[in-house]
Formats: C-alpha cells, structure tokens, sequence
C-alpha cells in the first residue's frame, strides 16, 4: 500500500478539504486528488464524497480512517528502529545467558527510561564488521585475540572480569570441593563442545589450558546447553567450565555443582568495544555506567588471564 496515499488520506480527512490537505503536505490539490484516486482504487471503495464545501468520509472512510492512522505509526515505528540517534540502542550481548546480558541488564534498571535492542553476533570479526558499517552500535568481547588487532576505528575498553567456574556432577570426583586450583584439575578431563576453532573464546581456553596443563575436549556435536548439562549430571569423569554470570537451570535431580576456582583465578576479560565516530546519544550512558560498575567491583585476589587481554 503507498503510504504516501495513506498519509495523504489522513491530511484530508482531519482538514476536511482537500486544498487544506495540500497546504499541509507541500503538495497541489491535484496532487491531493489523485493520491486520494489511487487509495480507492486499491481498497475498492469510495473514501471521501465531495461536496461544495470540501469533502466528507464515507461510511467507508469512516472505518478505514483508524486502520490508516495504524498504518503511519507503524512506519513511524519501523522509521525510528533504524534511524541512528532516534532507535534504540543496539547492542551486541555474544549470548543472551552470558554475563554480558547481566551486565546489560544492570544499565536498564539503572537507566529504564533507555530503549535498548539486544542482538547475538557469532565472533568478534562479525561483531567488528557490524560495528563499522552501523549495524550495531556496540558489543561486548574479549580482545584482542592472538595476532589480531581490531580495526582502528573500532574502541574497546575492559568493563568485566568473570571468574570461570567448574561445574560436576555429583559423581564427579571433585564435586564435593569447596573450591579447586587450576593446577587441581590436571588429569581431569574438561569437555566445551560449544568450543568453535577461531573465535576469540577459543581462543582463551586454549591459553587457559596450555597455562595449566588442562585437558579441554572440544570433540563431539554441540547439541546445546541442555544436553551438555544432562551428560555432565550423569558422568563421573567429565567436567565443563562456565562463567559466573552464566545463568543456567536444570532439574534438581541432575544435582550439578559449580565450584569456583582459585589460587589463581581465571577470569574472562570483557570488553565493550564501538565505533569511535558512533553518534548514538545512548552510547556514552552505557559506558560511563559500565567503566563505575568496573571500577567499584570487588577484584580477586590473584587472578590469570591470557597475555593478549
């Protein structure tokens, strides 16, 4: 449907006359009335009858009137979803149980007046990619991978340290440990198949093993978090790791444990990183919230991360 002829309809319906429409529009009253034309033409009523005073709806015009004011909103709407400095915020959160999404979270109540789009992106390369053509106005990461610099156009800045955890079974050797050092679990074997070769959380756990001389197992499909939770409940020899602010439900009965670490503790370096010529009014609010939200929290008191955070 023209919604040029949609907006044309509504003019001349509150004017009541169709010159007074054109005025209003910038446009003839020829213009008026061939918009007017067209409109019919595709509902297949009359919409206005004409008279020597101006023009009057028909019962027609009458029920259509409110459909057609719908009808701008709605592009309105659509309008200020994409229109930089009017949409929400978009932000990219990596995964939407993630810590990020926490931290995100944690901006909206602070600020629940902010409109916020929350979007996952696979890895940093496509997150770097939407960030420079405008697609997303900012994302959290870790950066900056081994031999990869982001763009020079593209900031980051640290915003959160999450402590990684070890989560059992019940059966599992260590599940009844307070808390485990790195060094600990040597010999015991750690299965992430959601481990994707390339991207910047392969990345961490990689380093993360060779620091430590851990056993990662990335083989098998990745069927989700569901079914890793089930086959960790139930084996006694298998372990995965997860992040803190990770939130994750499973049924009593599969009687997980998560078990921090320590002496050092591993932690995952987040990093909001944007455009550095983003105009989003909203932008600067996000990080000025998350750089206090950083330097307020408590830190561990030996941590490791990878050299290249």
């Amino acid at each position: 449907m023209d919604l040029d002829a949609v907006r044309t309809f509504v003019a001349a319906a509150d004017a009541g006359r169709f010159q007074d429409a054109a005025d209003a529009l910038s446009v003839t009253q020829q213009a008026v009335s061939k918009r007017i034309a067209s409109l019919e033409k595709i509902v297949g009523v009359r919409l206005f009858t004409r008279t020597p005073r101006g023009a009057t709806l028909t019962i027609d015009g009458q029920a259509f009137l409110p459909h057609a004011r719908d009808l701008l909103r709605a592009e309105e709407r659509a309008l200020a979803s994409v229109r930089p400095g009017r949409r929400a915020l978009r932000v990219d959160v990596i995964g939407r149980r993630l810590a990020p999404a926490g931290l995100l979270r944690d901006f909206h109540r602070a600020h629940p007046a902010v409109e916020l789009d929350v979007v996952t992106l696979f890895d940093a390369d496509a997150a770097a990619g939407a960030l420079r053509s405008g697609t997303i106005d900012a994302s959290f990461r870790a950066v900056t991978m081994p031999g990869r610099q982001l763009p020079d156009d593209v900031v980051a800045t640290r915003v959160h340290d999450e402590p990684v955890q070890l989560l059992t079974g019940p059966g599992h050797p260590l599940a009844a440990a307070r808390a485990v050092t790195p060094t600990e679990l040597v010999g015991h074997r750690i299965w992430m198949p959601g481990i994707v070769p390339g991207t910047e959380w392969a990345a961490y756990y990689a380093d993360l093993a060779a620091a430590f001389g851990l056993t990662i197992e990335i083989t098998g499909p990745d069927f989700g978090t569901e079914p890793l939770l089930d086959t960790i409940a139930d084996s006694r020899s298998l372990a995965t790791f997860v992040g803190e602010g990770t939130r994750l439900v499973w049924p009593a009965d599969h009687g997980l444990r998560r078990i921090p670490l320590h002496d050092p503790t591993p932690v995952y370096p987040h990093s909001l990183i944007w455009h550095r010529d983003n105009p989003h009014p909203t932008l600067a609010a996000l990080r000025d919230h998350l750089r206090a939200a950083y330097a307020d929290a408590p830190g561990a008191t030996a941590t490791w991360t990878p050299s290249w955070a």
